[in-house]
């Protein structure tokens, strides 16, 4: 298949219209015109993934990978280093980010891995209202994400609601209408404002509840006559 056709066939599933102004999904690297045989889909394209790919492969990521204007190409400098090795495979990537998050990949963590049910939905958040303990809820999130410590900010003995946005979601705090609110990659302001206005937050992990972006989005190649491998970068951060 050409890019071409598989970039259509992504942007039936969610346009890229949808985007952030600041983000960059789409085409990050190769041409429309070329064709591949093989499609690697993971959450980030990473060396160890580089270097496992077939020369040709085009990579379905979550993450762009390149964000803004580069200014400079120093290939000791990510993303150069990796856009270089890229290129000397002729491997392409087309990135499924903002757009995506607002069509499938929160609605999917909420209701798939963690089990909720969505009464209401924003852009980025996805709201359940339902009773819970705080021990209660606090064991659900670790079962389901894989997580033996969460970082929570103004715990409540009682939630009875729950609004989730996977990666890195405290931006949108005051558009929260929910008593505990799931996301990634918490800062110390964000916490401190969360706790002066009374605010319950659990930090989810950025890579933790985004890496179901190839669960989300890998059923809809099977209507596509290309080979698709399942993959997964690893996360950036160890646990000592």
């Amino acid at each position: 298949m050409k890019i071409q056709e598989i970039y259509d066939f992504l942007d039936s599933l969610s346009l890229f219209e949808l985007q952030e102004k600041w983000d960059n999904s789409g085409l990050n690297l190769g041409r429309m015109d070329a064709k591949v045989s093989e499609v690697v889909l993971s959450l980030d394209i990473d060396e160890e993934l580089i270097e496992s790919a077939k020369n040709g492969t085009l990579f379905v990521v979550h993450h762009p990978i390149i964000f803004g204007a580069l200014k400079s190409l120093d290939l000791s400098k990510y993303p150069a280093n990796l856009l270089s090795k890229m290129i000397k495979k002729d491997i392409s990537l087309i990135a499924m980010h903002t757009n995506f998050d607002k069509t499938h990949l929160n609605r999917y963590v909420f209701e798939k891995v963690l089990g909720f049910r969505v009464d209401k939905q924003s852009d980025f958040i996805c709201t359940f209202s339902k009773k819970f303990s705080k021990d209660e809820l606090l064991n659900l999130i670790k079962s389901k994400l894989g997580l033996k410590h969460l970082k929570v900010v103004n715990p409540k003995n009682v939630i009875n609601s729950v609004a989730l946005t996977t990666g890195a979601g405290a931006s949108l705090l005051d558009f929260v209408d929910a008593d505990c609110f799931l996301t990634g990659d918490i800062k110390y302001h964000d916490a401190m404002k969360a706790l002066s206005e009374g605010k319950m937050l659990i930090d989810i992990g950025h890579f933790e509840s985004e890496q179901f972006f190839v669960d989300a989005i890998k059923n809809s190649f099977n209507s596509l006559p290309i080979s698709v491998i399942i993959a997964q970068s690893k996360n950036p951060f160890s646990h000592i």
